[in-house]
């Protein structure tokens, strides 16, 4: 399995914005939680996975 890593700073909009390093993905969030749901959707999203039964 290969890591996916992400740089999380603070938006100037306030909140935080996390950008992937080696694929197109970015994604932003009011909370860190709410980055962390959004960075995990923003990943099934590029990579075109969708879990069964939802």
């Amino acid at each position: 399995m290969s890591e996916i890593i992400f740089i999380v700073e603070n938006s100037d909009e306030g909140g935080y914005s996390a950008k992937c390093l080696g694929y197109s993905i970015y994604t932003e969030g009011e909370t860190l939680d709410e980055l962390k749901e959004n960075v995990k959707d923003a990943i099934k999203c590029h990579f075109d996975v969708y879990e069964e039964g939802k």
